[in-house]
């Protein structure tokens, strides 16, 4: 039971880091926490996709969203004690920063501005 448990939960971390835009917004919130708005107008996809690899990447762990004013801010929840999510989020720069689209996206997570992009 306690293996199935651990197995189910491994692969609900594994499909949650399956698509690049997750990927993408994993290594973002490295950075500094960020809100929909912010996340989509870095990403250039929808508000609902947005929503939806947010949803995606809560439900397996990875990040935690929290209410400040009028915007709901996500980040990375480094206070996890699965021994799996914080080693995944620990080498996933490790891997990635190199990569072009990432180094991009990490640049715009310094210059994007909520104000200028949420109509809250």
């Amino acid at each position: 039971m306690i293996l199935r448990k651990i197995m189910n939960k491994a692969i609900k971390i594994f499909k949650a880091l399956s698509d690049k835009n997750r990927l993408r917004i994993l290594l973002m919130l490295t950075k500094k926490k960020l809100c929909v708005c912010e996340i989509q107008d870095i990403l250039s996809i929808t508000v609902s996709t947005v929503s939806k690899h947010l949803s995606i990447l809560r439900d397996a762990g990875f990040i935690l969203d929290e209410k400040d004013g009028k915007w709901v801010n996500y980040r990375l929840n480094t206070t996890s004690k699965d021994m799996i999510l914080n080693q995944v989020i620990l080498i996933l720069p490790f891997y990635l920063n190199d990569d072009e689209l990432i180094k991009s996206d990490l640049i715009k997570v310094q210059s994007v501005n909520r104000k200028n992009l949420c109509k809250i």
